[in-house]
């Protein structure tokens, strides 16, 4: 028996949902219009006024935003409403150690725990339920938005955040959490340690997971429902567009549906920017039809995946989303952190190294390992070991504070790390290996 949070919107008819996101898309472009400069120069080097948006059809006529534009605009040029209105901000690290900052208002963040409800409630979640959030709180979305849906579908709400295991199960064990909210990697992780301390899942209530912010295989979550004796959904978002729950996992566990009352999706062919017809494989494309304080039209995500309307057992009616396949850039995504090696590469370049360095991920114990290799000049290398220490204990402080994880930095003799002729290796992720 499938349930809705809101079954008006979830299983509403394709004629309906056009109309709907029809209008909201027409108000939203003159709103941003009107309020975004840096968007409304875009428009007109295209050539577009808000008069050309009659309706979706229209969509493609808008230029697209990109996460280069977020950076030129930080930290105020896309904000659509006055600071006056806005209730809070939540951050992901950018490519230049830049962040992204996205802003809200009070509506925002009601809109947004509404699509962290739905997918709650489509993981089998009530008012009867504990939800045990153990996504990172704080700038990151994860905490945050499942926090608010949990409370929303009036679940007993555990704020865990990540980290200190032995006491998530202590607490999951003695409060029965019934539902657990947290990256892939660390749900397995969670499961290591269950059985390692010599539980089974027979001493634990868990019922339901909802994972996401990081890429995991179908393997895997086959591994995690084993594990904690689950079923295991996965949910998606990404900051821009306000947090996880643009889309979520139904019990058909065949990808996610997305919220089209607030968010269209496009794909488009990465190279051309070119729509492609539905069912093609292609870069997703985002435009928030109903966000107040920090509306981004055609979003472009890099993610790589397909859309799919063929009808679905749980009987919503939302367009859904394959996992993403990759990305179309070299972004990695740690720990459910975005990083880009070219953020290390600025630190590195900031503290007087010479830009010949090697980033090696692994999964070690379910949990990523970041690791990275970095040459020393000829001065450096004449050093004493506790010279190098501090400098790597440097380093590490440096890029700690750039991408909010904590690398282990290897200060490496001069000539060790490989050249090549075409482009450098500088990702070696072997978590690739293990999948």
């Amino acid at each position: 028996m499938e349930n809705y949070w809101n079954k008006e919107i979830e299983c509403m008819s394709r004629e309906d949902m056009k109309k709907l996101q029809d209008e909201r898309l027409v108000k939203q472009v003159k709103h941003v219009w009107d309020n975004v400069p840096y968007y409304r120069k875009k428009m007109e080097e295209k050539g577009v006024t808000p008069d050309d948006i009659k309706s979706t059809d229209d969509l493609h006529k808008l230029p697209f935003l990109t996460k280069a534009d977020l950076r030129d605009a930080y930290p105020y040029g896309l904000l659509a409403k006055p600071l006056a209105d806005c209730v809070r901000i939540q951050s992901t690290s950018g490519t230049t150690g830049k962040r992204v900052v996205a802003f809200y208002t009070q509506h925002d963040i009601d809109l947004w725990e509404d699509c962290c409800a739905r997918a709650v409630v489509a993981a089998g979640g009530t008012n009867e339920d504990v939800c045990q959030v153990c996504y990172g709180y704080g700038l990151f979305t994860g905490g945050p938005g499942l926090n608010g849906g949990s409370h929303k579908v009036g679940c007993l709400t555990l704020p865990m955040s990540s980290g200190n295991t032995e006491r998530q199960i202590q607490f999951m064990r003695d409060l029965g959490s019934t539902i657990l909210c947290c990256t892939p990697s660390y749900a397995a992780y969670i499961g290591e340690t269950l059985h390692e301390m010599g539980y089974t899942t027979d001493d634990i209530k868990l019922k339901a997971g909802i994972f996401g912010a990081e890429p995991w295989t179908e393997e895997m979550r086959r591994e995690i429902e084993k594990s904690l004796g689950i079923k295991a959904y996965d949910i998606y978002g990404l900051t821009e567009t306000s947090g996880p729950g643009v889309s979520f996992e139904c019990s058909e566990q065949t990808g996610m549906h997305i919220n089209e009352d607030h968010f269209i999706a496009e794909i488009i062919d990465p190279d051309t920017g070119e729509v492609l017809p539905e069912g093609s494989k292609g870069e997703l494309v985002f435009t928030s039809i109903t966000k107040e304080a920090f509306p981004l039209l055609r979003y472009r995500t890099r993610d790589i995946c397909v859309l799919t309307r063929k009808k679905c057992s749980c009987g919503r009616t939302l367009v859904k989303m394959t996992k993403p396949m990759g990305r179309s850039d070299d972004m990695l995504i740690i720990r459910g952190v975005n990083v880009f090696p070219s953020q290390i590469e600025t630190v590195l370049i900031e503290q007087g190294y010479a830009p010949n360095y090697q980033i090696e991920v692994d999964r070690v114990n379910n949990t990523d390992t970041l690791d990275i290799n970095v040459e020393m000049t000829a001065e450096q290398f004449s050093d004493t070991v506790k010279d190098i220490q501090l400098k790597e204990r440097e380093l590490v402080d440096a890029i700690r504070t750039i991408l909010g994880i904590t690398p282990k930095v290897h200060l490496v003799s001069p000539k060790t790390i490989a050249r090549s002729e075409g482009k450098a290796v500088r990702v070696i992720d072997k978590r690739k290996l293990h999948d």
